[in-house]
Parts: C-alpha cells; structure tokens; sequence
C-alpha cells in the first residue's frame, strides 16, 4: 500500500483482500491459475456451487455449526443473561444461484455470459506425502438466451465445455398498472439460473464435481425496465409515502437468488447486470451545507450580546431555510398527484419547523434564555475542544468547535418548548435522523445544556436540583463514547457552575447512570456481605490491580483522558460501610483531581440520594420503576435535605425540611437510538 494512498484506495484494498480471501480469483483479482494446498471447498467459504446430484454429505455445509461469537463482548448495559442456543440445523451449500430482471415486450433474446474455475487435483511424482495440490482451470462461455414473447414460458441452454452446467430461466407476465410512475404495459419478468448439475465426484476428491468463483452476467441490446416499488406508489402509510417521493429516481434493475447483483447503469438505463457474491453499496458522505450569514461557532454563540445581536447572527438561518422551501415548491408541478399530496403537506412542516426556528431566535431576548444560550454554547465548546483535541492528537487551543447547521437547527426549534411550559411544542416529539457520526450526540446534548442551565436561572439556590434531563436507551446500546461525551458536558457545567455559585446554584451539576448490574454496581455493599456485584467488591478489586476493568463503565477521564488508576476511587465515609463511590482524576493538571472530584453518579443508591441533574437509564431500570419507592425523587417528590442528598418518604426522618414542598419534575427525555427499541 503507497503511503500517499487515500481513504477510498484503503478500503478498495481492503474490499479487494476480503473477495480473494473468501471467494477466490475473479475479474482482475488474484491469480486465475492458481494451484491450492488444500481442497478449495475448504480452502474458499463461499462463490461455489455443489452438484445437484450429489449426497448429503457432499452437500452439506461443514462449517454451519461453527461458534463464530466466542470473543469476549464489552459489558452490557443490562444484566447479563446468555441466550438459549437455537436448535441444530443441518446446512446445506448451494447448487445453484441466479438473477431475475424485468424485461420490456420487444425483448426476445439476451447474452448470458457464465464465468467460473473449477479445481482438479494436480498429479504428485511418486514418493510424494505432503498435502494434495489443487490446480484452477478459468472457464468463460458466451450462451444466447432466447425467451421469445410466450409468457409464461421456461427453458434450459446447457453450458458448452462445462460437463454438466446449465442455464435455467423462466417468463412471467407482470400485471399491469394504472398507476403513474408504474411498469410499462407488457413488462415481464425473467429469471435465470447457473445449476451445476454435473456428476458427483467420489468423496475423497469431490471438489472436482463443485464449480467456484461462479459469475453470471447477463446483457441485452435494450436497458432492462426499473422496478419501482409499486405499494408505495399509492400507499396511505406516510413512512413508505416520504420513501416513495424522496426515493423516486433511486432505480432497481436486477435482484439475486442466494447472490447479490451488480448493475451498470449509465443515464438511467442498464444494459447490463450480474451477479456478486461480496455485496456492495456506496454510501454517500453527508457534509454540511455552508449557509452565508449563520454564525455556527459555538464560541462566538457564547458572546451574544442581546436579542437584537441573536438575530443578526442566526436570522440567516430561517430566510435561507424559507428560500430553500419556495425553491422545492417551485418542482412539485413534474409530480404526481399522489406525490404532490406527500410533498405539499412535507414542506408544510417544513415552514412549521421555520417558524419554530425563529421562535427560538426571538426568544433570546429575555435575558434568561439568553444568558442560558450563551452558558450552554460555552459548555459545548469546552468539551468539544477537549474531545476533538484527544481524538486528532492536537492541542485544544487549535480546535474551533462549531454547530452543524442541523444541530443549532434542532437546538433552536427546540429553545421556545423547553422554556415555556405552556407551549404547545410541548405536545411534540422531534426525531433526529442521520447517519451514524453525523452529529446527533451533540445535538441533543446541546439542548441538553440549554435545558440545565436554564433551569438554575428560574430556580435559585436548592430548590433548582433534581432531575431534569433524563435519556434512555436499549439495552446494550450505551457505548462509552457517548457516555464520555455526556459526562464530558456535566463536567463542562460543573466548572462554570464552580466559578459562579450565585448564578448556578450550590448543588452540583452532575451525571449518573442508571442501569443493570452488568454495566455498573447497583449496591455500594459493606464489609462482610457475599454481593461479587458491588461497588465495594468492584473498587477494592480494582485497587488492588488497576490491569482490572474500572469499577464503572469508563476506563478514563471523560475531561482529560487521562487513564483511572487505582487511587481514582474512593470510598466514603470508610471503605468498610461506605456510601458513596468518589471519582477523581489521577493527572493532578485536570480539573477534576486534588479534591475536585468528577460529577459522576454510577451506584444506584447514591444516584436516588444525589438525584443527579442528567441521568442515563436503560429500558430494563424503566421495567422497575414502580417497584423501587426511591424513583419518585426523580419526579420531585422529596421533602427533606442535608449533604449528602434529597430523601422522600422511603426515608421520612433523614435530613432537614426543604425551602420549598418539593422539587421541579423532569424537564426534557431524551431516547436514543430509538429504532432499536419495541417497547412503550
């Protein structure tokens, strides 16, 4: 590999060393004469076909019941159960393998062209005892397939020089369709099969009967028809509606039987498709769109002076957002009626998704949304810097964190429902969508910052504590990147909240993560009990070797990175009956060591005393809910106060009264990977 090479010629390469390493030589790739130590049947995992005829031993795949998923996993975020092995099942290799295309009527003939190797035992010189030898012999042949006009109909066309290789196709009619956008009157369907219906070789040399590398293409003087998805043309489900009109120049030519397909499509028509057995696809890249006139970086956001100064710099936000949408009105005359429908009431929620973006903008006037805006900015930018700056290896003060333009999209359309209780966006649920690394951790997660610090601002002093952000996720969908990053924004707030008490309040900001016993340790545990799970057990195991797994679920300082060590935990008041599990960072430059010690929460039953501001639960802790009394302190429903924490009436004589009845409830939910998830 060239040192110069770029990301697409790395994964070229790579995508080119998987083909050889499972299917074998094909096209350009790999030598086509190859000579194998081993039987190729054992040698390649796939791309062969088995005769028809043969037994079933021969047929059988040898390595279906192999244990593939015995490499250790990451903790889980519930506890962990190991599911039930399915039932054994023999397996068998495939005989054949095929393509079906839609074809318009005119069409009577077609080239197939069958590309494969097939491997004969190389003859050794006498005296030879090492392994078996395996010569390849390329074949290639040209077959014309001729379907005629009957329909249906089917045929078989023997493979020349193949001993035994067939091409099976068959013709259906498709019924025809009044609906716009539908197939043409007279489209039929074919499909065609490679069958290795040679005779079987004796066992000890049967991969002489098997066929590898087997490749079918196939090709006409027409371009085979697009086949649209005809229940989405006039569906009334809105999901395969939006699909249908977003999608609806994104064509299908050719689909494949126990195979993938490859297309060459060039303006729209395909002449010619064939078969893959490395299925491919490419996915675009999705980058941000410069917008003239939107201040993005997240910095300057924090300086704002006013409302007046908002709207300078994010006004440009909504009148290009409105531009873009008068510009998509303009095309909707070349739809559909049906389409136009779809489209028409889309870009109506998208002038609703504007108004709500200048909502936003209009509501930093009030001094305390703007003030919460300027904090909230200012803490993203601290823990993006320090984030970016630990994955790039530079140092925090070249990084300039900035919005995307969807995320500061999402964060304003969302401002005027957080800070109005009687807003009607509050009936609302707003889905992020977009790819994997797109942005939506920090999306949410700014809003987030919004929703904290605003909070402090309305409710001064104690009475602004309790939970109020709460984010929920699948099981064992909690990753300890995005748990970082959470933890990166509390610790963001904690130093601002650190440098102005009056404003932010004398509780602390912190983060606590709620889930099952596999991930984190549910009880602190005391001297003397048998709980291997608990905190207790964890900390002094890890103490005395920090080459253990951390007692919670991250391996290092979410703010500076640095690695826990064993002087990292502590447990309060005395090791022997503690209640507290402490965090700190062993790297006495960050902020968060020598007695400032980092905001997190992991141990439920500081976590019902502490009630952290931000809490991560998993849908399994949801289950118990009404079986665990402490959870209503997550709704506000605590009375009394000390140090230590809030108590409620599972603990009526701890503490002392609170200045008020009981605590704000929670303000914003947040679920995470939301399509993962079949519960309520």
């Amino acid at each position: 590999m060239k040192a110069s090479s770029t990301p697409l010629d790395v994964r070229r390469e790579l995508v080119d060393a998987l083909q050889l390493d499972l299917i074998g030589p094909t096209g350009p790739l790999g030598n086509h004469q190859e000579v194998l130590p081993q039987a190729p049947s054992r040698w390649y995992l796939t791309g062969f076909l088995v005769p028809t005829d043969a037994d079933e031993e021969q047929r059988s795949d040898p390595t279906a019941n192999d244990e593939l998923d015995q490499a250790a996993e990451p903790a889980g975020i519930d506890d962990d159960d190991s599911p039930e092995k399915p039932a054994a099942r023999r397996s068998y290799l495939p005989s054949s393998m095929g393509i079906s295309v839609l074809v318009s009527k005119s069409v009577t003939e077609l080239e197939a062209i069958v590309r494969y190797g097939e491997y004969l035992p190389v003859e050794h010189v006498e005296g030879y005892s090492g392994p078996q030898h395996w010569q390849r012999v390329p074949q290639e042949e040209v077959v014309s397939v001729k379907i005629g006009s009957k329909v249906p109909d089917q045929g078989v066309v023997p493979v020349a020089n193949s001993r035994g290789v067939e091409l099976v196709w068959s013709i259906r009619g498709v019924p025809d369709s009044d609906l716009v956008g539908g197939l043409p009157p007279g489209t039929r369907s074919l499909s065609l099969f490679v069958v290795n219906r040679r005779k079987p070789a004796p066992d000890e040399v049967h991969d002489e009967g098997f066929i590898f590398q087997v490749e079918l293409e196939l090709s006409g003087d027409e371009s085979f028809v697009a086949r649209p998805n005809l229940r989405s043309l006039e569906s009334d489900d809105w999901d395969e509606r939006v699909a249908d009109l977003q999608y609806r120049e994104a064509y299908e030519f050719a689909v494949g039987h126990s195979v993938a397909t490859q297309c060459v499509v060039e303006n729209g028509q395909c002449r010619t498709a064939r078969t893959s057995w490395l299925p491919t696809a490419e996915v675009e890249k999705v980058a941000p769109a410069q917008i003239p006139g939107v201040t993005l970086e997240m910095e300057s956001l924090a300086v704002l002076r006013d409302g007046a100064d908002a709207q300078a710099q994010l006004g440009a936000f909504v009148s290009n957002y409105k531009t873009w949408i008068a510009t998509q009105r303009g095309s909707l005359a070349n739809l559909s009626p049906h389409r136009r429908d779809t489209a028409e009431e889309l870009l109506h929620r998208a002038n609703i998704a504007a108004s709500r973006i200048q909502a936003g903008i209009e509501l930093l006037d009030d001094p305390q949304c703007l003030d919460a805006f300027r904090i909230a900015n200012k803490a993203m930018a601290a823990q993006g810097r320090r984030r970016l700056a630990l994955q790039g290896g530079k140092p925090p003060e070249q990084i300039v964190p900035a919005w995307r333009p969807f995320q500061l999209a999402f964060l304003l359309m969302n401002l005027k429902g957080i800070a109005d209780p009687a807003s009607n966006d509050r009936e609302l649920v707003d889905l992020l969508f977009f790819p994997t690394g797109g942005g939506k951790t920090e999306a949410y997660l700014g809003l987030a910052a919004f929703t904290l610090v605003l909070r402090r601002l309305k409710n001064p002093g104690l009475t602004s504590a309790g939970l109020s952000v709460l984010m929920r996720y699948t099981l064992r969908l909690l990753t300890l990147d995005q748990l970082g990053r959470a933890a990166a924004l509390v610790c963001a707030l904690e130093l601002e909240r650190q440098q102005d008490v009056d404003k932010l309040g004398e509780w602390p900001f912190e983060i606590g993560l709620w889930v099952g016993l596999a991930a984190t340790p549910n009880r602190m545990g005391r001297k003397g009990d048998t709980d291997a799970h608990s905190a207790r057990r964890k900390t002094i195991a890890f103490k005395n070797d920090d080459r253990k797994p951390s007692p919670i679920p991250l391996e290092e300082c979410p703010w500076c990175g640095e690695k826990f060590k064993s002087t990292s935990f502590q447990l309060l008041p005395n090791p022997d009956d503690p209640t507290d599990l402490r965090v700190t960072c062993a790297n006495r430059r960050c902020d968060f060591s020598r007695g400032n010690r980092l905001p997190i929460l992991a141990v439920d039953e500081p976590i019902y005393r502490r009630l952290p501001c931000f809490l991560i639960a998993t849908v399994d802790k949801f289950a118990a809910m009404p079986w665990t009394g402490e959870v209503g302190a997550f709704f506000g429903r605590v009375d009394r106060v000390d140090s230590e924490g809030f108590y409620g009436p599972c603990h009526p004589t701890a503490g002392r009264p609170l200045p008020v009845d009981r605590l704000p409830p929670m303000d914003q939910v947040i679920h995470d990977v939301l399509h993962l998830n079949s519960g309520p």
